[in-house]
């Protein structure tokens, strides 16, 4: 099955206007959906049917055959999604995800294992969001060495209003079928998108959108961003620009790098026209156009003023200097995330101290500043990063305490407990280093 999924991407990268017609035994294939069921999580929530993989597994040959068979005759449908709520980062909303029974996950996983392979090869480089050996990490590194080392002066940030919520359905069939010409494909995954939303038992139809927490929907969203934004930059804004021009995105995320600020101003203008033809919208409070490079911050230090910042995936960008006093990209977590991680951090621990003992909860906290660090410690972030393993220090300190008034914990213990359990440090993990020649990497 890996093999035959390795020859399409193959075929798909070879030969880059070809339409696949014979596509649905793979998704069918009782190989390759046993193989999905061993890839997905034993703990994740369940569905409407509350049905687990434990209990699906219990007889699972027969379940993968019955299976099988409903989607080869296209007698499968899709149950609806259920409804979930989690807090929304720096505000009083919640995000809305949609959960799929166990079955359901089975087949999105079936499908994107089908599909994915043939749009991996022909998605720009642009693009590095839910992507096989592609993260954040990397979009930062490159974004960074492309102010750092082409001639940027202008930046343009963007965002997406609700774009999960508001993915056109027919266009993003329309997006499908320039690379699949099996209609039984296309069947299903219109199928998948009208499911509907389960939500205080009551089913409400799905008349766009394609929901948050589905497997398949991080590749259905590349796709639609794909011809919406990426090409569109690539093969028109690009080589309509006077200067030179970038672009990054990561999901829903993106920014634009442009030379010239005539530039700027006319793809922020244009951008507005583009989304509105696909049903989407900017949030005009959070698009903006701004100088930032070398030359921005010379010219900010002409005019007394402090070079302007922008933050990208949890980082503030900011124009630093070398020792020498040369320009230098430089990052530091951004004030929005580094609060909501230690609010975060103090919630846990709040109610960690309440079921958990004292060893799992220091080896639970330790795997949060891991996290954390694993992320945000990157080259130029060291103090804030250094300020954050200050803080959630002594939060653990401040609550381990309040578990008991006999056994509470001196410095000098928990620095000895610490110790014990290897307590993460404050060091620079990813080099995200500027300076550094794109050969050298």
């Amino acid at each position: 099955m890996a093999t035959d999924l390795k020859r399409i991407g193959e075929r798909a990268r070879k030969q880059p206007d070809v339409v696949f017609t014979s596509l649905y035994h793979h998704i069918t294939d009782v190989d390759n959906l046993r193989g999905c069921y061993h890839r997905l999580d034993d703990d994740k929530a369940v569905g409407v049917d509350g049905v687990t993989k434990q209990q699906y597994g219990q007889n699972l040959e027969g379940n993968l055959q019955g299976l099988s068979e409903r989607l080869s005759r296209m007698g499968y449908r899709p149950q609806p999604s259920r409804r979930s709520y989690i807090p929304k980062p720096g505000s009083d909303q919640k995000r809305p995800l949609g959960i799929s029974s166990f079955e359901d996950k089975l087949v999105e996983l079936s499908v994107k294992r089908t599909l994915e392979p043939i749009y991996e090869a022909g998605f720009e480089d642009v693009s590095y969001g839910y992507r096989p050996e592609r993260n954040q990490h990397q979009c930062l590194d490159a974004l960074g060495r492309t102010i750092q080392q082409k001639r940027v002066s202008f930046i343009v940030e963007a965002d997406i209003k609700g774009f999960f919520d508001n993915v056109n359905h027919s266009w993003m069939i329309k997006f499908l079928e320039h690379r699949i010409g099996d209609h039984r494909v296309i069947r299903l995954i219109t199928r998948m998108l009208k499911s509907g939303i389960m939500e205080d038992g009551l089913v409400r139809a799905s008349e766009q959108g394609t929901p948050q927490g589905s497997i398949l929907s991080p590749l259905l969203s590349n796709i639609y961003l794909h011809y919406v934004l990426d090409l569109w930059f690539c093969r028109r804004i690009r080589k309509q620009s006077r200067g030179e021009a970038y672009y990054f995105r990561f999901a829903d995320d993106f920014l634009a790098c442009f030379q010239y600020k005539a530039d700027a101003v006319a793809f922020k203008r244009r951008l507005k026209d583009r989304l509105e033809g696909f049903n989407l919208a900017l949030s005009p409070e959070k698009t903006r156009s701004l100088e930032f490079g070398r030359v921005a911050r010379e010219n900010a230090v002409k005019r007394g003023q402090k070079p302007r910042e922008f933050t990208f995936l949890g980082f503030t960008h900011y124009c630093g200097k070398t020792r020498d006093g040369w320009f230098k990209v430089k990052r530091r977590t951004s004030r929005k995330k580094f609060g909501e991680s230690l609010r975060d951090f103090t919630q846990w621990a709040q109610s960690a101290r309440k079921v958990l003992s004292k060893g799992a909860m220091l080896r639970g906290a330790k795997r949060r500043v891991q996290g954390h660090l694993s992320y945000y410690a990157v080259t130029d972030n060291s103090r804030m990063c250094t300020t954050y393993h200050y803080h959630a220090t002594r939060i653990l300190y401040k609550w381990l305490n309040r578990k008991s008034q006999r056994r509470s914990y001196t410095w000098d213990g928990f620095n000895q407990a610490l110790d014990w359990i290897k307590w993460p440090k404050p060091v620079i993990r990813k080099d995200l280093n500027p300076l550094r020649r794109a050969e050298a990497i």
